[in-house]
């Protein structure tokens, strides 16, 4: 982990000291960051998929969770304050976050024990070069090198029931883009698992890291129909929390929304 040096990271660490302070200790911070729209309409719908997630994790007590009004990286560094977690549903976050200009500013969070999550396409990097260092942060890291896709309704396996991310849902079928052979950190722990073509792949992972800060990464989430389902919702809000160390009850994460808030929009017409 890069020590922080010189003014940049004068600011970056004055930041983080401000960021323990101003936070409640029973209250948990979490930013949930998308990209444009990178695939056709009623898939990868970043920004709505993070509106949604965040609309349950509201409705835990003591989270309060917020969609970043950039895309990418945010503009204004004062939204990092008090954050317990960052939350990628996006395009390739490795390529984000990992960049010359938010490296420094990201290790300086992960230094405040900040979590960090990364939902479908944002556990891959473009950048291949990349990918080593991000899947000791994520734990996991999909690359076209080695990872390969299948659309397909399989069942979703929990491979530890009595880990948090498992509570208050059990195994369902589930029609998604399944990513396939990710490369893995020894220390990630697989925590839901499918059976594509005769071969258990990996879907859902946690990794504790030292300095007290957590990774959760989930493949899942390429057809937007799959916010609607309750099961679903749960086990990525329940990834989040644990995350962001937040308490997560017996029962599962509160993840109900009225339907009118599950809805996607009519797709605006071409320009």
């Amino acid at each position: 982990m890069p020590v922080l040096r010189n003014s940049v990271g004068f600011v970056v660490g004055a930041l983080m000291i401000a960021m323990c302070a101003t936070s409640s200790w029973a209250e948990k911070r979490i930013l949930l960051i998308p990209t444009e729209l990178d695939h056709p309409w009623a898939t990868h719908m970043y920004r709505r998929g993070c509106e949604i997630l965040a609309k349950c994790l509201n409705e835990n007590p003591d989270v309060v969770a917020m969609v970043c009004p950039d895309n990418n990286w945010p503009t204004d560094p004062e939204i990092f304050r008090g954050v317990d977690a960052l939350v990628y549903y996006s395009s390739p976050a490795g390529d984000i976050i990992l960049s010359p200009e938010h490296r420094e500013t990201l290790y300086g969070l992960f230094e405040a024990e900040v979590g960090f999550v990364a939902l479908h396409w944002s556990t891959a990097t473009s950048d291949a070069a990349l990918g080593p260092e991000y899947m000791n942060i994520l734990g996991g890291w999909f690359h076209f090198d080695h990872s390969g896709l299948k659309v397909d309704q399989r069942p979703l396996i929990q491979v530890d029931p009595n880990h948090p991310v498992c509570r208050g849902w059990e195994s369902y079928e589930l029609l998604d883009e399944y990513y396939l052979n990710l490369k893995f950190n020894d220390n990630a722990k697989p925590v839901i698992k499918v059976n594509v073509d005769g071969t258990d792949q990996v879907v859902a992972w946690v990794m504790d890291h030292e300095g007290g800060w957590r990774s959760f990464g989930c493949t899942l989430g390429h057809f937007h129909n799959n916010f609607g389902i309750p099961q679903f919702r749960r086990a990525i809000c329940n990834g989040i929390l644990w995350a962001a160390h937040a308490e997560i009850p017996e029962g599962g994460s509160v993840i109900d929304l009225p339907e009118e808030d599950l809805v996607l929009p009519e797709k605006p017409p071409e320009k």
